[in-house]
């Protein structure tokens, strides 16, 4: 069976909790997210979080962050930067979901993209999440 661009598909991000149920929580609360299933493995459970079609998969985790994130996220080469979720408006989620520690913005990119605004928060364990309204694709028409 020959693996075509076409045949794969986003499957989730794996993240590791210092506390899985706090993140659990987190994820819930300010995006929506349900628990899809809990798998143990070895004696630990991981937890799989849905939001339509992204997947978060939680793993326990002990000790510190290799890099602590600021701003948009850290800027370490494999590493990632932030997860991304979109909204139709920046300033009524974060009225909604004012308890969200916020590590820079909002800020707005009418320059790039007209009404695109970008908050970035910080969940429990200091993942970066960038919350943002406005973003649409490049037009083919459009220079690159």
């Amino acid at each position: 069976m020959t693996t075509t661009a076409a045949s794969v598909r986003w499957a989730h991000v794996g993240l590791n909790c210092r506390d899985q149920r706090a993140t659990e929580d987190f994820y819930r609360r300010h995006f929506g997210f349900r628990r899809a299933r809990v798998v143990e493995a070895d004696g630990t459970s991981v937890i799989f979080l849905r939001q339509g079609g992204v997947c978060l998969e939680l793993f326990p985790a002990q000790g510190e962050p290799l890099t602590l994130a600021t701003a948009d996220g850290p800027q370490n080469p494999g590493t990632p930067r932030h997860l991304a979720f979109q909204v139709d408006d920046v300033d009524a989620f974060l009225a909604a979901h004012g308890d969200l520690p916020v590590s820079l913005g909002p800020l707005t990119f009418d320059e790039f993209i007209p009404g695109w605004k970008t908050v970035w928060v910080l969940d429990p364990d200091g993942v970066v999440i960038e919350v943002s309204q406005g973003y649409t694709d490049q037009d083919p028409a459009e220079p690159s």
